[in-house]
């Protein structure tokens, strides 16, 4: 083993707004862990809460930095890929993990398409098709429930919102989307019960058949980037050899927090969570709260 672990981060970089690699690079580098980022697009700023930004597609580009990649013998004990810029950038990120992700590393896609029920503005059709190719060669993926609802061919539950969603529904669909080729599935942002401040995490480990489940605190505001700041820190946990609740539940308590210190400011929340305030806390001990949902005999 060297003595800094190395991730291969497939993300866009906005200038302005904390998410893509403007999160995941801190919260790597806290940990512990290189980054090395395969851009994907450039932005002037991200794309939630802002209009006219400035979009550079890297497409042309990034084959050729792979290439160099492979020409150097580069390999990453995880393979982590978030917000893609066009459909043909899924085959660089499937050749990135077959070529560059050592024996037995961390194949993590977040399957970056929209939220709330709707696509995020550069995403397509066309992406979704792409991005259920690409789930197959995944061994974690994180959606949250609007992606895993793309990825499904399932309507949004809009109506979850306000009576939450079954959790015989939700069983049904992080089995399904595992049989899509992902060994571990984890859906963020799921209302359940009859209160839509009850919302929880919640994954499936198809080897181990288990079912985990983790609560989260309910703070009324949307946050850009807290998706990419929650897989950056499961990732990281992963590549430590925590276990996946374990994982899930540090993950959980940090974007928790990162929201707690923002909210009590007058601050945009487009501009995403004071990360800069809790990068540090990275480093403490924390107290884990996750649960065994169920176990598949």
């Amino acid at each position: 083993m060297r003595p800094v672990p190395c991730v291969a981060a497939i993300h866009d970089l906005s200038g302005f707004g904390r998410t893509s690699l403007t999160v995941v690079i801190p919260v790597f580098s806290t940990m512990g862990i290189q980054v090395c980022p395969l851009p994907t697009a450039v932005l002037s700023t991200h794309t939630t809460g802002f209009t006219d930004f400035r979009f550079v597609d890297l497409t042309p580009s990034m084959q050729g930095f792979l290439d160099h990649w492979k020409s150097l013998s580069l390999r990453f004990e995880a393979v982590y890929s978030g917000f893609l810029g066009s459909a043909a950038q899924v085959e660089v990120v499937m050749d990135c993990i077959h070529s560059c992700l050592l024996p037995g590393g961390i194949a993590m896609v977040d399957p970056v398409l929209g939220d709330n029920g709707r696509l995020d503005p550069t995403m397509t059709p066309e992406m979704v098709d792409s991005m259920r190719q690409l789930i197959r060669h995944a061994s974690c993926i994180t959606p949250n429930l609007t992606e895993a609802a793309l990825l499904l061919g399932e309507p949004y539950p809009f109506e979850a919102e306000e009576s939450g969603l079954e959790i015989s529904l939700l069983r049904d669909w992080l089995c399904r989307l595992s049989e899509n080729g992902p060994e571990t599935t984890v859906i963020t942002s799921v209302p359940l019960g009859g209160d839509r401040r009850n919302t929880s995490v919640i994954a499936y480990q198809s080897r181990l058949r288990r079912f985990w489940q983790v609560r989260c605190d309910y703070v009324p505001a949307f946050y850009p980037g807290t998706g990419d700041t929650f897989t950056s820190v499961l990732t990281a946990c992963l590549m430590q050899g925590d276990s996946l609740p374990l994982a899930m539940d540090r993950a959980v308590q940090f974007v928790t927090l990162g929201i707690r210190a923002t909210f009590g400011h007058d601050a945009p929340t487009r501009e995403g969570i004071f990360l800069e305030r809790v990068l540090s806390s990275l480093r403490a001990p924390f107290s884990s709260t996750f649960s065994l949902m169920e176990e598949i005999p």
